[in-house]
This record gives structure tokens, sequence and C-alpha cells, in this order.
């Protein structure tokens, strides 16, 4: 500090309660008056402010990106009581956007580092790491339907956001990466998941490691040439980064945008003041600057969305090949070489490919197998890909007595 110089208030002269004269008056210009975008039902006053201060509560899930301009956001506008989960840890590459970590904070777990930097920037704020197992842990032990009640009702809004693609959210089944992939994310993950163990490009046993050039690159040149088999456009180095290392090689400026948007969704929620955004914003600035918001709305018995399975009526002492030969023979399918997975056991099981010969060789016994012997029980739902299909099909099995 410079000689002469006035101590600003985050440097310790903020008093015993950190709220100086003044700290808070971007906040009262939006919640003391009244103005042409406020609610018709709002009533301007004091009390909006001191419920956000003293009485509300936000979660916030995730603290990468989008988490990190989030949560300084909300700190800043006065929400003080800020919970934040995050499973992931502090890696170097998270470093030049995620600008509440530091070189020395890699390694540690990002929901703790930015409750502690934030706490001990912003005066009063009150942010507390959640750990993921904890959350669980605590509604795996609500027993009586009224302590789930509890847990449920204390989510009142939520506010989502996200990009598109999402590479690291998405789990694609084996049968659709294999037999029909239709995006270029497929093609990387054929790649990744097929081709890399099967050639092992940089000699036995060496494991694909996303933070080195020379393994993306070889991915990437891959992952092209699948793509042109199937005349998939869209490959690039940068997205196969993104879905090898499951993020997303963000813009920081992208992500300060969005959280904006989030914040102040959050903002007109909790108090009140204004409508809130009704309900789905796009933001796209790949070529100029775009927005575009309007509501979504579901359909019920969309194929996309609802993902409403078809029920299949069949014995349970029926074997695999029986449900083959129903969806290559059925009218209304007529599927030319059925891809079948189901979910069992928290995870995916392929009963039976036959578009990649090492995995048609291992899932054939499965076609003489009972459903019963397979493992599959009444309610059964089955994911079918074909080349027949735009998408996954889902199945239900209701099993005859």
């Amino acid at each position: 500090m410079a000689d002469g110089e006035e101590p600003m208030a985050v440097d310790g002269g903020c008093g015993d309660t950190g709220d100086w004269e003044g700290r808070w008056n971007h906040v009262k210009k939006f919640l003391e008056r009244s103005g042409p975008f406020t609610h018709p039902d709002f009533e301007p006053g004091t009390q909006a402010l001191d419920f956000l201060l003293s009485t509300c509560k936000v979660l916030v899930i995730g603290a990468g990106g989008l988490g990190c301009e989030l949560l300084k956001n909300l700190a800043l506008s006065g929400f003080r009581q800020i919970h934040v989960i995050d499973m992931d840890t502090i890696d170097v590459s998270n470093l030049n956007r995620q600008f509440l970590f530091r070189p020395k904070d890699v390694g540690r777990p990002k929901a703790e580092v930015a409750a502690e930097f934030l706490n001990s920037r912003i005066p009063n704020c009150a942010v507390v790491p959640v750990p993921y197992y904890c959350l669980w842990a605590g509604l795996y032990n609500c027993k009586k339907m009224d302590k789930w009640h509890a847990v449920l009702y204390i989510v009142y809004y939520l506010v989502s956001s996200g990009f598109l693609p999402l590479p690291n959210q998405v789990n694609f089944p084996m049968c659709t990466i294999a037999s029909m992939p239709r995006l270029p994310e497929h093609c990387i993950e054929y790649v990744r998941i097929l081709q890399w163990p099967k050639e092992q490009p940089f000699g036995e046993g060496v494991a694909l490691d996303g933070d080195d050039p020379e393994h993306i690159q070889w991915i990437y040149q891959k992952s092209l040439e699948r793509a042109s088999q199937f005349n998939i456009k869209g490959v690039t180095y940068r997205l196969t980064q993104g879905v090898v290392k499951r993020i997303i090689p963000a813009v920081a400026s992208t992500n300060a945008v969005i959280a904006a948007v989030c914040a102040t969704e959050v903002f007109k929620i909790a108090t009140s003041a204004y409508v809130p955004l009704n309900n789905y914003l796009v933001f796209n600035d790949v070529d100029g600057l775009y927005t575009y918001t309007f509501e979504a709305e579901r359909k019920e018995n969309c194929p996309a969305c609802s993902q409403l399975p078809q029920n299949i009526v069949i014995s349970p002492s029926a074997k695999l090949q029986e449900i083959l030969d129903y969806l290559t023979n059925n009218a209304s399918l007529q599927m030319k070489s059925p891809a079948i997975t189901a979910t069992m056991f928290g995870g995916n099981k392929t009963l039976y490919l036959q578009t990649v010969a090492s995995i048609e060789e291992r899932t054939r016994p499965n076609l003489s197998k009972t459903l019963k012997e397979l493992g599959l029980v009444d309610g059964q739902e089955l994911a079918v890909a074909d080349v027949t299909t735009p998408q996954t099909m889902l199945f239900k099995l209701h099993f005859t007595t």
C-alpha cells in the first residue's frame, strides 16, 4: 500500500459486521425503488435485502468454470449463506479460467478451495463446501417419507446452465458408438474406447493421457477417419480434447456471460423483484453474439425428450434370440442389426452387438440364454440401437405368467 493511501474496507476496515457504509448501494437500487421492469406485485423496501443477507440459502452444484463465476457473482450480490458441491479436484488445466484457484491448490477439492477463497476475500460471506458423500448419505438414510418431504421441499427453484455439446456428462451406449454413429463425439469415443486399446499406438500398456498432445493428435486423426466413413462432420482437435478429458475447453468470457445470467435469475427469484426468465435461454457467440429466450414445453410422447419405452410382452423363459427376432421381423420396426443393452447393477451391460466382431463373438452365447438367465426382470428396460432408427429406442419387458 502506498504512503497516505486509505485502506479499503475489504482490507480490514469494515468493523464487526462487515457492512461498511454504501456496501450494498448497488443492490438497493434494484430493491428499494420501482422501475419499468419490476414485478407488478413487487413492493420496494428493505425487506428483500435483509432476506438476502440473513436468511436466503443457495446451493451451487459445481465449482468449475461456470461455478467459480457464479459463486463470485452470488457472494457480491448479497447472498451470504452459500453451499457448494463438487466431486472434482483442481487440475493444472483449470487454472486458466477458474480464477478462485492457484497453482498451490492443484490436487485439492474444488469446493473446499473455492469456499476458502471467497470467505477470506468477501467479509461475512459464509460459503460452505459440502462433501458429496454426505449429501448421498443424508438422502439414503431418510427412511421415513416425512423426512423425504423435508429434503425435497428445501429445493424451491432450480437455475441450471451448461454448454452444448456436453461430452463430460454423456455416456454413449456402446451399440451406438460401434454400429450407428451420428455425432462427432461418437467417432471420438469409438477411437478412445475401441481403437486405442486394440492398436496401442504408443506401446503396449501405455494408457491414454488426455494432457499429452501426441495422444490427442492420434485420437483426432483416427476420429477424422471414422467420421469420414459415416459422412459425419464436426470433429475438431478442441472437441477431441474435450471428449477424451471429459471436459469442455471453455472460454472464460462465455463462462462469465452464462454465470451472470444465472446469478441474475437467482437474484430475481430470491427477491421477487423481477419476473424470472420463462424458461430457456440460448447464448451463441460462435459467429457474433446471439441470445434467444423462449418457453420450452415438453411433448409427452416425444421420443427425443420423453423416451417413452415400447412394451414387449414375453415369457421370462424366452431366449434373447426371440427378442432379436421380434426387433427384426416386427412390421413397425424392421431393424437390420439391432444392438441390445440393459442397465443392470448401476451400469450398462451389452447383451448383444453384432457390428463389432470381437464384441459379437463375446455376446453371441447370450442369444441362447433365457431372459431370466440373463438377469432380466419384469419391467426391465432395454436400449436398442440400429441403423434404421435415428436414436436409441427403449423397450420395457412385461413378463407373462
